[in-house]
């Protein structure tokens, strides 16, 4: 008799706006979590984006974060169940270390960060993604969770955490409206719950909403 073949490893990416709760929904679902965040660029990098009209770097613009190296890092967790990433320190924008991440070959995995959805297609060309969400709420909420957070951490000087904080605010909706176009659903946190309950189980609902079985539901 033939060995049954293993069961392939997929990623969930998670994503929403900065202090929606996506980190805290992600260590509640128990699961392994792959941090989006360290894959940003550091402070010297050329390429980093700055907000229109300042000299303030803008950190939630994609173009602050390398897809690269986090599709790549994805793409060998699904292959090996490993991989070296780095450590990124917020307070100082720069990588301070590399540590190795192992899901020790779960078959279900999140990747959380503001930027998930932007390599939603990226990871479906793989053949890896089991579902693309996006963590919304309040923009009020959002905005004050944001903020005792970053404070709490000293993420970056309490001017610049103002500053961004009310741009934040003002810009949410269109936020989660991109999230949405780039493949992530919009969703609360129950029915986020129920979706990583329905990916674990091996259920794979798409982003765009339709219930996928990796076996035919009992009739």
């Amino acid at each position: 008799m033939s060995a049954h073949p293993p069961i392939p490893t997929r990623v969930v990416l998670l994503t929403g706006p900065s202090g929606a709760g996506k980190s805290r929904l992600a260590a509640r679902s128990g699961l392994p979590v792959l941090r989006l965040d360290d894959f940003y660029k550091e402070h010297d990098d050329p390429t980093l984006p700055l907000v229109a009209g300042s000299r303030d770097v803008d950190w939630d613009s994609p173009d602050s974060w390398d897809a690269d190296v986090a599709v790549a890092a994805i793409a060998e967790l699904c292959r090996s169940g490993r991989t070296r990433v780095p450590v990124y320190d917020i307070s100082v924008s720069a990588r301070v270390g590399h540590e190795t991440f192992d899901i020790e070959r779960t078959p279900l995995f999140i990747a959380e960060g503001i930027f998930a959805a932007d390599i939603v297609e990226r990871v479906r060309e793989l053949g890896v993604l089991a579902d693309a969400l996006c963590l919304r709420g309040r923009p009020t909420t959002t905005f004050r969770r944001r903020l005792l957070r970053d404070l709490k951490e000293g993420r970056k000087s309490v001017p610049f955490l103002l500053r961004r904080g009310w741009r934040l605010l003002r810009s949410e909706r269109s936020v989660v409206a991109r999230q949405a176009a780039l493949g992530a659903h919009p969703c609360g946190k129950e029915e986020a719950l129920g979706r990583l309950a329905s990916a674990a189980a091996g259920r794979c609902v798409s982003a765009r909403g339709t219930r996928r079985s990796s076996a035919p539901d009992p009739a």
